[in-house]
């Protein structure tokens, strides 16, 4: 079954020559203009990921990824400015996966629509549940729950997490889970990681500011706590 992708940006040349290449992969694309044309749309139909322009008319491409984040957990790759590391940040505070600067190859962009939708919906054969007091992560559908209430986390935080949680104790650095989660030449910086980790703690914790379950140890790294 084809993939499908929604690609958001107010240059229609740019949306076109990322619809061309992609179709050529036998992904199914969408095409939208503008903010508030990409929530709808992303309400409307299920995507496998959407590609997402910072500057957009309507609402711009931070607003419009918390809007579909209300609603859903779709792998978001916001395209930034090159060079805008607070764009960057912003994006991931706002719930996106990924991000790219611009001007950007065609060939990274596929790339990295690949690596996210490859780990998006790898077979879970034998997977189960992970179990630990309220909190639960259900592998085979990448659904988080604390009691029957279900958590809203977007693809990398959920990596992030079921890492975690299956090597409870194990202390990771930064730089170990950027390569693990984003890869080794993913070309942004352990900020990613811990933007990533703070998002986490606020939605699974009581207390963000007091971990239960995503502790840090200081001068080294994230781990979680059994």
């Amino acid at each position: 079954m084809s993939k499908k992708a929604l690609v958001v940006d107010d240059e229609k040349v740019i949306v076109k020559g990322i619809k061309f290449s992609l179709e050529q992969d036998d992904i199914v694309v969408d095409c939208a203009y503008d903010g508030l044309e990409a929530v709808n749309m992303a309400r409307e139909k299920e995507y496998d990921i959407i590609l997402l322009d910072v500057m957009l008319p309507g609402l711009t491409g931070f607003e419009a990824c918390q809007q579909i984040r209300e609603f859903s957990n779709v792998p978001i790759i916001m395209l930034t400015a090159k060079g805008d590391d607070m764009d960057k940040i912003l994006g991931l505070e706002y719930g996106a996966d990924d991000y790219i600067t611009k001007p950007f190859n065609i060939l990274e962009v596929k790339a990295r629509i690949k690596a996210i939708m490859r780990r998006a919906t790898k077979t879970a054969q034998g997977k189960g549940d992970i179990e630990y007091g309220d909190l639960r992560l259900n592998e085979e559908y990448r659904r988080v729950f604390i009691g029957d209430r279900e958590i809203n986390v977007t693809s990398r935080e959920y990596e992030l997490l079921e890492l975690l949680a299956s090597n409870p104790g194990k202390v990771y650095s930064r730089e170990e889970l950027l390569a693990t989660i984003w890869g080794n030449d993913y070309p942004g910086d352990e900020r990613t990681v811990d933007v990533h980790i703070r998002r986490l703690r606020e939605k699974l914790e009581s207390t963000p500011s007091e971990p239960r379950y995503v502790r840090t140890k200081w001068g080294t790294g994230y781990f979680f706590q059994a």
